[in-house]
């Protein structure tokens, strides 16, 4: 853990927060607050829509953790409010609200993930929702916020403008969400407000809507959206293009190994604290030198404790057809087995969690993605004996997710 760093100089603590950086507005706010001396209060709002973090939310965690560590106030601000209206960013229709209990529940996973990366200590680290002063809001005052901005403003914001030339309908509820989350920054008096760069549009109308109720205006500052293991589309756990935040160390390590080579500058720069000369370095080398130094890398920062060698040990295993010793066990109850004594392979392949349907675990099996004790298992309608449970059948998804099966008798 990095200590707090309160007497950085001005340069050095903005060079250390431009990395990775797309935009900065203000960089010469952000030094002019910097250079009063006071700790700021840095938000970054989160939609708590999934229980479930990966790398990607890393990025801006990590950003968060760099205000820390030099002596500033992160505002983790829980949307359970306007998670129930919905982020139309990037959205090509209207996204499905959820209730406030749903949001809420999300969010106590959510925060336990963040604390993986963020300090805890009370002076670093404020936990708010925004429920807190959304909910209390009667129609006069909505009606209030609303005339604080035109709708022509509204509509800039480049998803809107491209729903509208499409024929696709907007509700008027997604009009409001920018302004709910402008009002957030009011209600918070932020100092900077983080977020992705899909959220560029939301965070400036926190800055406009600041200076309208007198306060000084914000700094906003975007990060890029992690590009996923696909090295196409944006990481994210619907798809399976992700790196689990929680992810044991093993798996982490080995997800990382596969990162495409054209993203490697990327994940140094926006996952890991190493300086660019060295990065540049491994960039110039061999690519296996450098997916090993950042796999190592961004494990250790999230496993200080974990044992590197092993998790190296156990990617050279499995990338050469090996079948790993400390592999998930999973409980099969007799009472799944038929008149016959058999289970359904489908059957087996969501019991070990591997994939969430019976429907998708036989598309596993028909594009050969499965494995049984370390062979291809071709059956789509295949079945497994009591006798290959007892003997513990070892399930394989990919090159490396594994469940060991084991009957319950």
């Amino acid at each position: 853990m990095n200590e707090i760093r309160r007497n950085l100089p001005v340069d050095e603590q903005l060079q250390l927060l431009r990395r990775g950086v797309v935009d900065l507005v203000s960089e010469e706010d952000l030094r002019r607050k910097l250079e009063a001396g006071k700790p700021l209060r840095v938000k970054l709002g989160a939609d708590p829509t999934r229980p479930d973090l990966h790398l990607g939310h890393a990025v801006i965690l990590r950003k968060m953790r760099q205000f820390q560590d030099l002596g500033h106030r992160v505002i983790m601000l829980i949307g359970d409010f306007t998670a129930m209206i919905g982020d139309p960013s990037g959205k090509s229709k209207t996204r499905p609200p959820l209730t406030l209990e749903e949001t809420r529940a999300n969010a106590k996973s959510y925060l336990e993930q963040c604390r993986l990366i963020l300090r805890s200590e009370p002076e670093v680290l404020e936990i708010r929702y925004n429920g807190e002063w959304l909910e209390k809001l009667g129609f006069e005052d909505v009606i209030r916020l609303t005339s604080r901005y035109t709708v022509a403003r509204i509509l800039e914001r480049d998803d809107f403008t491209k729903r509208l030339q499409g024929g696709v309908p907007i509700a008027m509820h997604e009009l409001l969400y920018p302004l709910t989350q402008g009002y957030d920054s009011v209600a918070l008096r932020a100092d900077v407000e983080l977020g992705g760069t899909d959220q560029l549009f939301n965070n400036l109308v926190g800055r406009a809507l600041q200076r309208d109720y007198g306060q000084e205006a914000q700094v906003v500052m975007t990060l890029p959206l992690l590009v996923g293991l696909d090295g196409t589309e944006k990481m994210s756990k619907s798809l399976d293009n992700y790196i689990g935040l929680t992810d044991p160390p093993h798996a982490m390590f080995a997800g990382l190994m596969k990162v495409p080579d054209p993203l490697l500058g990327n994940y140094f720069t926006l996952l890991t604290d190493l300086p660019q000369p060295r990065i540049d370095e491994l960039l110039a080398g061999h690519p296996v030198a450098a997916h090993r130094e950042l796999a190592r890398a961004v494990v250790a920062s999230l496993y200080p404790d974990a044992d590197l060698a092993a998790a190296e040990e156990r990617f050279r295993s499995v990338a050469k057809g090996g079948i790993p010793d400390d592999i998930r066990e999973v409980r099969v109850p007799a009472a799944e087995l038929g008149e016959a004594g058999t289970v359904s392979m489908a059957k087996l392949v969501v019991l070990a969690g591997l994939e969430p349907s019976n429907g998708a675990a036989r598309k596993l099996i028909q594009n050969r993605g499965l494995k049984l004790g370390g062979e291809p298992y071709p059956e789509v309608q295949g079945q497994l004996t009591r006798a290959q449970l007892q003997a513990g059948a070892v399930l394989q998804k990919g090159k490396d997710k594994f469940a060991r099966l084991i009957l319950a008798e």
